[in-house]
């Protein structure tokens, strides 16, 4: 079992009913496509980067430390939008941290199982 979170570059949504919205759009546009797929903007590039100096890409977690559940996690960022998986186990501190790093960096981050904007 996962836990997935939503992070995007953007105005601020109004509220989490507008941030759900702007999550279908955006997931609808850049992810459920049968589009080639569209390079990460420069923004979330960093935000990945920052979550990867945190906790080791999927991909080379040779402790089993990381709590992605996909790797390598830049693989999950498409545009303005990643759309990612973590670990149900590491979900709630992975999750805090993420969302904190989204907010320092004026990103949006969205909770799509409670239907919320974080933090």
């Amino acid at each position: 079992m996962s836990y997935d979170l939503a992070v995007w570059e953007g105005e601020r949504p109004a509220d989490d009913a507008a941030a759900a919205r702007c999550f279908t759009d955006l997931y609808d546009r850049y992810i459920d496509t049968e589009e080639p797929a569209v390079a990460p903007v420069e923004r979330i590039e960093a935000f990945v980067a920052v979550l990867l100096e945190q906790w080791p890409d999927l991909t080379e977690d040779e402790d089993d430390t990381s709590p992605w559940s996909t790797g390598p996690l830049i693989g999950e960022a498409r545009g303005p939008l990643i759309y990612f998986p973590m670990r149900w186990s590491m979900a709630e501190e992975a999750s805090a941290y993420a969302a904190g790093v989204a907010s320092s960096m004026g990103l949006n981050c969205f909770d799509p199982q409670a239907r919320k904007l974080r933090p």
